[in-house]
């Protein structure tokens, strides 16, 4: 079917971002959930994925009910796998082979399918739990990504469509939640600059100046979490580089490289940059 096709180039185009889409354990210190998610936080935009897939798990035995939790360690599974697997034509083949893929892969099942089922019951309780909501329609993305991405499966317009509705209706409520504008943002930018014209509608459309409004808003956020903050700012880099703007997105990434030094993808852009204005 026409929108399966598109649904598949829509998320291979996500799949390639140079940042968000873009290990070392170390130990917790005391146990405590709430710094043992910012030690995952941390590792996962230092881009230590295996690390921060650790700590998020320790963190979910300590809050099994935690959906920040299992929404974190499927990231960090999805960017693992995009490590392992890449976005060649032979992915499939790749998959088959690959033996540090299958628990990966089954990790992120279980959590995908143990975290929706939650917030889906948590949902029909109680309907105005507009954190439950955005967790739902971020995992719903995270399904879609590592399908449609570095695995190469047509599926997942189930969960893109409800993903969709759960960011506007979070944002509908709360137009500054700094998480849902960039996760609605990327769906915007995505389908406008990157869907062929015939296919746009099936994704509900899309406008790249809105998501760039959208995104610089969030990062403007000033009382929002720091973590929140950090995810808009990568996604501004990402954005910048898209539209060529090579001084604004070096800017970015300078800061990002001072809180997440170990980013190799963040100070190679900044050396890079920096040589070729030099």
């Amino acid at each position: 079917m026409a929108w399966r096709a598109a649904l598949l180039t829509f998320a291979l185009l996500w799949a390639a971002a140079p940042g968000l889409g873009h290990a070392l354990a170390q130990p917790a210190l005391d146990g405590d959930p709430t710094e043992l998610l910012a030690l995952a936080q941390d590792a996962f935009y230092n881009a230590r994925y295996e690390e921060a897939s650790a700590f998020a798990l320790e963190q979910r035995s300590a809050e099994p009910e935690d959906l920040a939790a299992y929404e974190l360690r499927t990231s960090a599974i999805l960017f693992q796998l995009k490590r392992l697997l890449g976005d060649d034509k032979r992915r499939v083949q790749k998959v088959d082979a690959c033996a540090t893929c299958q628990p990966l892969l089954q990790a992120f099942a279980d959590d995908i399918s143990a975290a929706q089922a939650m917030a889906r019951s948590r949902l029909r309780a109680a309907p105005e739990d507009l954190a439950t909501r955005f967790y739902l329609g971020k995992l719903n993305l995270n399904h879609v990504w590592l399908h449609l991405g570095p695995l190469g499966r047509r599926t997942g317009w189930k969960e893109y469509r409800e993903a969709r509705a759960s960011l506007d209706t979070v944002l509908a409520a709360q137009p500054e939640h700094i998480r849902a504008l960039v996760a609605r943002a990327w769906i915007d930018y995505i389908v406008d600059t990157r869907m062929p014209w015939g296919t746009k509608w099936l994704f509900g459309g899309g406008s790249r100046a809105r998501a760039l409004a959208a995104v610089r808003r969030a990062v403007e956020v000033a009382d929002g979490d720091f973590y929140a903050r950090v995810e808009a700012r990568f996604a501004l880099w990402e954005m910048l580089v898209r539209e060529d703007d090579l001084n604004g997105a070096a800017g970015i990434a300078r800061g990002l490289a001072v809180d997440f030094p170990d980013n190799a993808e963040l100070l190679r852009f900044v050396t890079d940059h920096d040589a070729g204005t030099n």
